[in-house]
């Protein structure tokens, strides 16, 4: 394997994966480093359906669109080091020198730009107000998920779900095909935190009960879990005296929100995102380093795989066109209306086309206009029957030629009285 390589990209999941095929077919030398033994990612073990709609135009189970990413990768000429780790990444006078360690040892490679790849990680008990214990029954949803459809073991036998996220509503009703009794899914907030498509699919056609405004305070069991206390909480989330329940469950599946992996852009003193937990990037996937661009759940986590690898296309091949000039970075000022909006920076030098952004709103709004303004100049608007937090938009805006390194760019929210 050569010591160099033009491209590498850091993580194999579906975002790695389109990454290293669009730098790979531009005529890049790629890298590909997944730490697992199979590429694929989280698409594993979600064998339901639903992916590819976009990207492919049909309704697939996560293996078999992965499968068809990693088909497209063989095609060209990236090389692929599973069950590798990247260890420790250093500036060169070429690029990045990365330090790899895997079952043959360790390895330094030099690489002109990299591509952080890395998804995301769920949130534990650890990182949520529970008393007690630490049980065997507490598990996250995805861990759940990976006992039942990749080891065949089911963790559970009677259950309760605490959060609304798309991962715990798909996995109460697989553990209820597969069994289990799912006495109910509570959320703390007055509304679903995950599709509503996923809260009637997966919870009313089930006659799994959705408990709103609900949380788990604490866990009782010293080997196993036997019980939780549930308290109804008012609008500062706080437990109300005199609602709690126990109620008697074998295990704790948490659905409690997911973290963008960035312990290696960190290590690079890449600039994250208050709002996303994720680097802050320009259109064309770089951060705030030069030479280091970030994609999919690693720069904001989305509803989608297939705008993942959306993300994951343009990452790598802007790292495989990448030379070392000036930027000239514009802000783009995201009105409090938006829980956040990507990209936040825009190089007004490499402004090719449409640009494509994503936003979520702050909170549940009906009839809403969104607005990309540019040097006073309206360059994109759409409106909005409703728009809800779990559900990311996709736009594309077009900002023409003309913008400096003074311009204004804003994108504004208003909804109608």
């Amino acid at each position: 394997m050569p010591s160099r390589i033009d491209v590498a990209v850091i993580g194999g999941g579906p975002a790695g994966i389109s990454a290293a095929t669009a730098a790979a077919n531009d005529g890049a030398s790629v890298l590909l480093i997944e730490r697992e033994l199979r590429l694929g990612g989280i698409l594993k073990q979600c064998i339901h359906d639903g992916f590819g709609v976009v990207r492919y135009d049909e309704k697939l189970a996560g293996p078999e669109y992965a499968h068809r990413d990693i088909v497209l990768l063989n095609q060209t000429k990236a090389r692929v080091l599973l069950q590798t780790f990247v260890t420790r990444i250093d500036r060169s006078s070429a690029g990045f020198l990365l330090t790899l360690s895997n079952r043959y040892g360790m390895v330094q490679m030099e690489t002109g730009s990299i591509v952080l790849a890395t998804g995301c990680r769920e949130r534990t008990a650890k990182q949520i107000a529970i008393h007690g214990s630490r049980p065997a029954g507490v598990l996250t949803a995805g861990t759940a998920q990976y006992y039942t459809n990749v080891m065949g073991q089911l963790p559970t036998k009677k259950c309760v779900i605490l959060g609304s996220g798309d991962i715990g509503l798909i996995m109460a009703r697989r553990l209820k095909l597969e069994g289990a009794d799912v006495l109910g899914v509570y959320e703390a907030k007055h509304t679903p935190g995950g599709l509503l498509r996923n809260v009637s699919q997966c919870l009313y056609d089930f006659d799994i009960p959705l408990h709103l405004g609900y949380t788990v305070t604490r866990v009782f069991g010293t080997q196993r879990l036997r019980a939780v206390e549930i308290y109804r909480v008012d609008k500062n989330m706080e437990p109300i005296a005199g609602t709690e329940k126990i109620v008697e469950c074998d295990a704790l599946i948490l659905s409690v929100g997911l973290i963008p992996e960035n312990e290696l852009a960190e290590s690079l003193g890449v600039e994250i995102s208050r709002d996303t937990n994720g680097p802050v990037c320009d259109q064309n996937h770089m951060t705030s380093v030069d030479g280091v661009f970030s994609c999919g759940n690693a720069m904001h986590v989305s509803d989608l795989a297939d705008y993942v690898s959306e993300s994951g296309e343009k990452a790598g091949l802007s790292a495989a066109r990448y030379m070392r000039d000036n930027r000239t970075l514009v802000n783009i000022d995201a009105s409090k209306d938006f829980m956040y909006a990507v990209p936040q920076r825009l190089d007004v030098e490499m402004i090719r086309g449409d640009t494509v952004m994503f936003f979520r709103t702050s909170r549940e709004r009906e009839n809403a206009t969104v607005s990309v303004i540019a040097d006073g100049n309206v360059v994109f608007s759409e409106q909005y029957k409703r728009l809800r937090p779990p559900e990311m938009q996709r736009i594309a805006v077009n900002f023409g030629e003309g913008l400096t390194a003074g311009s204004r760019i804003s994108i504004r929210m208003e909804t109608a009285k």
